[in-house]
Parts: C-alpha cells; sequence; structure tokens
C-alpha cells in the first residue's frame, strides 16, 4: 500500500517518471518523456514500457547513492565523527543529537527509495499486460528481472533503515491514507523471492551490453547482503538461519566467479584507479554517472548530480587562510582544479578508524586517505588553450610555488632551515571543454619528485588516482605544503622536512578515550599557526573522481563518476562475518579475510604472520576491523553494526560523542518522516518509531 504523499513528493522531487539518461560510453539508458505522450499510448507497448523501465534506477546515482544516504548509511557508527569537534551539521545522524521526525536527510532518503520502489513495482505490473508482449517476452523477462533486483535493494535501504514498513508490490490506482506496516519478516522475504528470481533470469552481461544495467551478479551480491541483514532479524528459511543461507551464497559467488562474471583485483590500488571508474570489474552493482561527452548529458532532466565527496574533505583555506602556503588566490576552494571543492569539512574519520590500518604494510591506507595536501599548476591548460584556459586552470607553474619566508616557518612550525626554500605544485590539470552543461574537465598529471623545471612534457607523469599521494612521505618531497603523519614524529624529524607536518594523534582531544574528539580551534590546542590547523583530518578519497568525465565543471561540488554500491570485495566480507554466526569456523572466517589482505600488502613479501597482515585464525573483532579498512565510506558500516546489534558496545568504545546521546529503544531504526506522517489518515497508529 502506498499514500498520495509518496506520489506528490516524488513529482516535486522531480523523481516521478522522470528523464534518465545515464551514459555508458556511446551506450545509454533508454529515454522516457511524460510529458510528451499520454502514459496509455506510450507504456502500453514493449518500447515504450522499455523506455518507462529505466526510471526504475533514477533513485541510485545522485539521489540515493548521493549525499543523502552516503551518509545515513555510514555516519553514526564508530568509524565517523565531527571535524574539529564541530557539532553544526547533520549532528542527528552523526551523533544522535536532537534527533527528530523532521530530520531532512533521513526525509530524502524515505523519499526517494520509495519514489524508486513504485516505478518498479510499476514496471513489472504492466509487463504481461503490453500490446506486443508475447513477440517481445525474453526482453520483457530480463527487464522485469532488473525492476526486481531494484526493487529489492530499495526495499532492503528502507527495511535498514526503518524496520517495519508498508509491503507494496503492485501500482494501486486507489492509493490509501491509511497505510499499515507490515513485519519485517514479510518484507525480507519479498526481497529474497525477487532477488533469486531475478538471479534465475539475468545474464551475466548486462542488456544490450550497457553497463549501466544491472546483471545477475548483482543479484547475487545483493542476495547475500540482504540475508546477512536479515539475519541480524534472527529469520530463518525453511529451517535454515539466514546466516547459512548467506554463506552459501556467498560461496557459491567466490567458488563460481568466473561463470558469473564476476572478479576481483590482485592490487587494492586497482579498485578506486581513475581508469577503471567506468567499468570496474569488481563491482556487483554500481550507480552508473553521466558520461559528460555524450550528447544525452545535455538533455538530461533527471535527478540531481552526487555531492558525497565534498563532505569528506577539510576546508583548506580555514586552515592555512588564504596568501601563503595554500595559493587560495590562485587554487580556490571552491573551484579548486585539483581536488574540487573545499567548504563543507563535516565528517572525519574516528582514531579508531586510523588505528585500523597498519600503514606500514596496508596500501589501503593512502588509497582511502589524504594526508599530504598540495598545490596544484594549470601549465597543460595554458599550453593547449592559452588565455582560453579556464580560471581553476590558468595557473602558471611559478604562481603555484611558495618560497618559504621566516613569517611562514613560524606560522606553521617549519623548521627555519627551509627559509628560502620553495615548495613546489604536486599536480597540473589541463582543460577540455566535455559539452554546454557539463562544461570543463580538469585533467590531472603529477609532478615528478624533484624536477622543477615546470615543463609540461618531460616533468610530468600519469599515475592510476591522482588523489593518491606517496607513502610515506619523504622528507625532502617539497610537492606539499602539510603531511599529516600517521606514524608519530618526533620534533627532530619534523625539523628535516620542508613542509607543515601534524602528527594525526595530536589532532585529537585527549579527554576523549575513545578518539572520537578532534580538538577545536583554539590558540590552546597546541596546533600550529594559532590552533586552525585543527580545521584539518585525512580526508576520504573513493568518492572524488578526478579524471577526464569525472568533473561538473559547471559545479564543483559535485561529480561525475561512477559509484559502486556494492563490490566482490563485500561478498567475502560478509562470508567471514557468517562464520561467527554458525556457519564456519575462526580459521575460515580468517581465510576470507586473507584474501582482502593479500592484495592489500605494500610488498608481496609483506604478507606473512610477522607483519600482521596474514591470520592464521580470526575473531569477530578482526571481521569488524577489515570491514573498516576495506569499505569505510561505501554505504554499509551502519547496517553492519545494526545487524550485530554492536552500536552499544562498539559505540561506548570507539566514539563516545555518538554513544552519550544513542538510545537502543529508539536509534536502531530511524524516524519516520514527519512530512509523510502530516498526509497520512492514521499518523499516530503508524508511529514514528519513538521519536518526537
Amino acid at each position: 500500500m502506498k499514500n498520495q504523499y509518496i506520489k506528490r513528493a516524488l513529482v516535486k522531487a522531480g523523481l516521478c517518471l522522470s528523464l534518465l539518461a545515464v551514459s555508458a560510453s556511446s551506450c545509454k539508458l533508454d529515454e522516457f518523456n511524460p510529458a510528451a505522450l499520454s502514459e496509455q499510448n506510450t507504456i502500453s507497448n514493449f518500447a515504450g514500457w522499455k523506455a518507462f523501465q529505466t526510471n526504475c534506477y533514477t533513485g541510485l546515482w545522485g539521489s540515493l547513492i548521493g549525499l543523502q544516504y552516503g551518509l545515513v548509511s555510514e555516519v553514526g557508527t564508530d568509524l565517523w565523527t565531527f571535524s574539529y569537534n564541530n557539532h553544526n551539521q547533520y549532528k542527528d545522524v552523526m551523533a544522535y543529537e536532537g534527533f527528530t521526525n523532521t530530520s531532512g536527510i533521513i526525509n530524502n532518503v524515505w523519499t526517494f527509495a520509495w519514489g524508486s520502489i513504485e516505478d518498479c513495482n510499476k514496471a513489472i505490473q504492466l509487463a504481461p499486460t503490453l500490446s506486443d508482449a508475447s513477440a517481445n517476452a525474453a526482453d520483457i523477462k530480463v527487464l522485469v528481472a532488473e525492476a526486481k533486483v531494484l526493487r529489492a535493494y530499495y526495499y532492503t535501504v528502507i527495511v535498514t533503515q526503518f524496520g517495519s514498513v508498508p509491503l507494496m508490490t503492485t501500482d494501486d490506482p486507489n492509493k490509501t491514507l491509511s497505510p499499515t506496516r507490515t513485519p519485517v519478516a514479510q518484507i525480507y522475504a519479498q526481497i529474497i523471492s525477487d532477488l533469486t528470481t531475478a538471479a534465475a533470469d539475468l545474464d551475466t552481461t548486462p542488456y544490450q551490453n550497457n553497463a549501466a544495467r544491472v546483471t545477475k551478479k548483482a543479484a547475487l551480491g545483493l542476495l547475500a547482503r540482504a540475508y546477512a541483514q536479515g539475519a541480524g532479524e534472527g529469520l530463518q528459511e525453511n529451517g535454515k538461519s539466514y546466516w547459512q543461507r548467506a554463506k552459501e551464497v556467498c560461496d557459491d559467488l567466490i567458488n563460481n566467479k568466473a561463470a558469473y562474471n564476476a572478479a576481483m583485483y590482485d592490487d587494492f590500488a586497482q579498485v578506486f584507479a581513475s581508469v577503471n571508474n567506468r567499468n570496474n570489474i569488481e563491482s556487483l552493482f554500481t550507480a552508473y554517472g553521466l558520461n559528460p561527452y555524450d550528447p544525452s548529458y545535455d538533455v538530461f532532466t533527471g535527478n540531481t548530480k552526487p555531492n558525497l565527496y565534498l563532505h569528506y574533505y577539510p576546508k583548506l583555506d580555514d586552515a592555512f587562510g588564504t596568501a601563503d602556503v595554500f595559493k587560495r588566490s590562485v587554487n580556490s576552494n571552491t573551484s579548486n582544479g585539483y581536488y574540487g571543492r573545499l567548504n563543507q569539512q563535516f565528517v572525519a574519520p574516528t582514531k579508531y578508524l586510523i588505528n585500523c590500518f597498519n600503514a606500514n604494510y596496508d596500501k589501503r591506507w593512502e588509497n582511502t586517505f589524504v594526508t599530504a595536501f598540495a598545490n596544484y599548476s594549470g601549465v597543460q591548460a595554458i599550453n593547449s588553450l592559452g588565455s582560453g584556459a579556464p580560471a581553476p586552470a590558468n595557473v602558471t607553474y611559478a604562481a603555484a610555488t611558495v618560497t618559504l619566508t621566516a613569517a611562514m616557518c613560524t606560522k606553521y612550525g617549519i623548521d627555519a632551515s627551509h627559509v628560502g626554500q620553495k615548495i613546489y605544485p604536486y599536480a597540473d590539470v589541463n582543460a577540455k571543454n566535455a559539452s554546454q552543461n557539463a562544461t570543463w574537465q580538469y585533467i590531472p598529471m603529477i609532478w615528478n619528485k624533484g624536477d622543477h623545471t615546470g615543463n609540461a612534457t618531460t616533468a610530468l607523469s600519469t599515475i592510476p588516482n591522482a588523489n593518491v599521494t606517496p607513502y610515506p612521505l619523504d622528507p625532502t618531497d617539497d610537492r606539499f605544503f602539510v603531511y599529516l603523519s600517521k606514524t608519530p614524529l618526533t620534533a627532530a624529524d619534523k625539523a628535516t622536512r620542508v613542509y607543515a607536518t601534524v602528527n594525526i594523534d595530536d589532532m585529537f582531544d585527549p579527554s576523549d578515550p575513545t578518539g572520537s574528539t578532534y580538538k577545536a580551534v583554539a590558540a590552546s590546542n597546541g596546533l600550529p599557526n594559532g590552533g586552525a590547523l585543527a580545521n584539518l583530518f585525512p580526508a576520504m578519497m573513493k568518492f572524488n573522481h578526478n579524471f577526464d568525465g569525472g568533473w561538473l565543471g559547471g559545479n564543483f561540488q559535485q561529480k561525475l563518476g561512477n559509484i559502486m554500491v556494492m563490490r566482490m570485495a563485500e561478498v567475502y566480507l560478509i562470508a567471514a562475518e557468517c562464520c561467527f554466526h554458525g556457519a564456519g569456523s575462526a580459521t575460515d572466517a580468517a581465510n576470507y579475510l586473507n584474501v582482502l589482505r593479500k592484495r592489500a600488502c605494500r610488498n608481496p613479501a609483506d604478507f606473512n604472520t610477522a607483519t600482521g597482515m596474514q591470520l592464521t585464525t580470526a575473531t569477530q573483532n578482526d571481521v569488524f576491523d577489515e570491514y573498516a579498512r576495506e569499505l569505510c565510506g561505501e554505504f554499509s558500516r551502519w547496517a553492519l553494526l545494526k545487524r550485530e546489534k554492536a552500536f552499544e558496545t562498539r559505540l561506548a568504545t570507539y566514539n563516545k560523542t555518538a554513544a552519550v546521546n544513542f538510545v537502543p529503544a529508539i536509534h536502531y531504526n530511524r524516524p519516520i518522516p514527519f512530512a509523510f506522517l502530516n498526509t497520512i489518515t492514521n499518523a499516530g497508529d503508524f508511529g514514528t518509531n519513538g521519536y518526537q
């Protein structure tokens, strides 16, 4: 059952029957424009219905898989906290402070997910009624299976976040204004049914070779995830625990990867390499981004573009000002041609998350977090475009170079022996105008260490991910103006470095033993620049799409790359998790985790028990830690703590900031939005999930 509000909210959000044009190189999902023809005329035959079916995807990239669900699915856990102890933004979902059913971000998750469920229901229901259904039976079977995968995904989001909600599987023209909740067990049974049926009906290659569409491996991956999440509710199937069923699906995917066209990279550095963004072999389920070079981009009228990445980055101008080592007069914080937009800084990693990484051996550290920050130049853009180079790229090598003065060294705690030395840019960007609406792409290359010629022909290199900086950072590397050191450095160590250096441990308030409180910006905090460097923190880079085709030059707070909703690594983690719920042994769990740990090793020889990278047995805490290292930021942590009923213990140990407000009787579910309740006639009976 559903209500009129859901329909009205979707129209208002621009999602109900919206145009979806998702590009995959030269191919894209078909477009459906309901304003042009009546619904009766367009959806009564296969061609019109096929175009309408693409609306099932609209709740993904940019709407649900963006800021809204990106934060709701991750924060309020043991992994993330407020930067510089500033509780001004998202304090309800981050720390359960003042959490009411008027939360805007929660309402958005609710609205986007329900809107997509409605489109999935309609696509599935209309399929057998098409005038030419028999002639297109094979295609319809696949497209219905896609809709079932997507409906199952959206319902998994809804039931995980909100608990018992109405279960709607048909498009009912008589909208009810008095919806009733369905038991959680029935909702999971429907999710399992949809995914099982879809897995049987989908191929291992996408329909019409369109990489934006889901395939069999997506159905199986989401099935394993749904079983695991339902297992946390104590559910069984035919007398068998959902944990056991999750493990069986995981083992099937793992042991038959090739048959399902699934894969794992041998090197973690490849997972988020720019060249792999559009066709990532490890991805099971992708929210496919727009291609700014495709003509469809300029007629796109659907949902917004993701603006998730910038919330995980610090505001460099607040830390450094705008006139000395950080060249804001050249590299604006709102239109930085290397980092993007740097004016949010809401979400920072807890000390627990930072300490999960043994960066001496684990390359996931520098492939997840930016800890060395730099200026950039635009020599390539100037060489190719001259005076026509757009302002963010119109930066000469000299303009991006800093000469250290005595005042700068004193201000940032740089040893006086470095006065007169220069700090050069790390990156250089080219500029290419992709299309009328997407405008400029800023395409980075990296200046070779030690080459200060500024010659774009001989001194630049391309690396797999331009966001990644060297680790450990060489004391003589003069391409960075600040370094946040994971390894505590002594005063003597810092004195050898030409850049400002802050030990990450020193950024946390020592009065919080859980490591969830960063120092506030204050002159008394012991950090350089009068305490202003408290604005800094390690920046999670996974969604900062820094490559040709990933930029939205007209709006730096949004990026256009693909976002993986689920990847194969999660299957190994779920399998290991299941081992602690009667579906395997501690040794079995270690074997699953070792697959991820081995490919994360900085050097092949590092994979051994002496370094700690290889496990011979595992504990449940090892599983929690491996989820953190591998999947931090990837839409999974809140669900993990919920199904393991671990909020109380893990928040108390690792995030006191959230623990002091967490009420188990309430906060294991999100509030039912006031905006929804305000439009139904039985709001009192439906309830808020205990929220005010």
